[in-house]
């Protein structure tokens, strides 16, 4: 086992903020990955996410950003923007998020790059693509949400408000195809030297986040709708209310259903021709709700799961975020960890969700300080300490 990641050699400079594009850095970085990060004089928007804070430091910023090296430029300099032209010059990666046009305007355009470095994998995070009608909107998660269909089928019902997921998941999403996307562009480029365009979208995330309701609605011509916690095409599979709390249960196919008969007593229901199949089951869910509630209200979510467990079915708690973080598998597969930061000292993380056997992701540094690493990072790309005190003095490069 060697403590390099799975990319490490791999050179990104990043210039993206806030969310979909930083999620593509950290998952590069974390795997091995020399991630560079370029914000502007005021820093990344998300340093201004606050509360909370600690000692001061977005916590926010400092979860989106941790492995990352940091550099500061104020690109309206035009020396900063020759700084950058030299930094992706010698990049593997460049990650970008800017509004379209932005790049081209400053000169680092796709052709633009590709005509210097012709190994650059040049990746476009945006909110809807760079083609197509829409191209040239700009994009947040709740928009993708909304019009990607996902809100249409997430709340408790039909009739009710829309509701979006409690997670960004259209911009971790963008995030997570973004860096596989780089990191097959990565693998083409050892191969044959040449580099390529890798362009997602948060609409697009959105939209593979619908792979069920899409299949239904190709199949039959009808848009589904909300179903709260159940699944779309098995049952029962969902939230249950017990004597104390919620518990999922997964008794979506036949075995598991009776299983779930035999754990809370029920057996008459399997010659209830409402319920004999996972056909008539879906047709008949609302009713099967109710009755299931019924019966798990009599004991503790506790109780229920020890007894689930043990008859190999299916389920688990409903958790709160603090207790997902204290709960032994998450922190058995190093979800939960601890890094130490130079202003907000030792603080907590999440780990990397992909483990390698060889070359595991590790967690190397913090987030940085705004320009933490600017003097570090352009003495590497070449230039002496003094050309970079003076490009400091300016205004042109920021650094602490």
């Amino acid at each position: 086992m060697t403590q390099a990641g799975p990319l490490a050699g791999m050179k990104v400079i990043e210039l993206a903020h806030i969310m979909a594009g930083p999620v593509c850095g950290l998952m590069l970085a974390d795997m091995g990955a020399d991630v560079i990060k370029v914000e502007k004089p005021d820093g990344d928007d998300s340093r201004r996410f606050v509360p909370p804070a600690i000692a001061g430091e977005s916590a926010a910023y400092m979860m989106m950003n941790r492995n990352k090296r940091g550099v500061a430029l104020n690109l309206k300099d035009a020396q900063a923007v020759r700084v950058l032209h030299r930094l992706l010059e010698e990049a593997d990666v460049v990650i970008e998020n800017y509004r379209m046009g932005t790049m081209e305007r400053l000169g680092l355009g796709y052709e633009t790059l590709r005509a210097i470095n012709p190994r650059l994998i040049y990746c476009e995070i945006s909110g809807f693509g760079r083609t197509g009608p829409y191209a040239e909107r700009g994009g947040f998660d709740l928009i993708a949400q909304g019009m990607s269909g996902l809100m249409s089928i997430t709340g408790e019902g039909p009739g009710r408000p829309p509701v979006k997921t409690g997670a960004p998941v259209s911009d971790i999403t963008a995030g997570i195809l973004a860096a596989m996307g780089v990191s097959a562009a990565y693998a083409r480029m050892l191969q044959t030297g040449e580099g390529q365009k890798v362009d997602t979208s948060l609409f697009e995330a959105a939209i593979t986040q619908t792979y069920w309701q899409s299949a239904i609605a190709f199949a039959t011509g009808a848009a589904p709708g909300p179903m709260g916690s159940a699944h779309p095409l098995n049952g029962p599979y969902q939230a249950f209310e017990t004597a104390d709390g919620w518990i999922n249960v997964g008794a979506a196919n036949q075995r598991n259903w009776l299983r779930f008969l035999d754990v809370i007593g029920a057996p008459e229901l399997n010659d209830d021709p409402r319920f004999a199949t996972n056909h008539d089951r879906m047709q008949h869910l609302k009713e099967l709700e109710t009755i299931l509630n019924d019966y798990l209200r009599h004991e503790t979510s506790a109780l229920w799961l020890e007894r689930m467990e043990r008859a190999g079915l299916p389920a688990g708690p409903v958790l709160d975020i603090l207790q997902m973080q204290a709960d032994p598998q998450a922190n058995a597969r190093d979800m939960i960890l601890d890094v130490d930061h130079p202003v907000a000292g030792r603080v907590k993380t999440l780990g990397h969700p992909v483990k390698f056997s060889e070359t595991p992701a590790r967690i190397r540094r913090p987030a940085p300080v705004l320009g933490q690493h600017s003097r570090e990072v352009l003495q590497e790309a070449g230039y002496a300490a003094a050309e970079v005190e003076a490009m400091i003095a300016v205004g042109a490069v920021i650094a602490p």
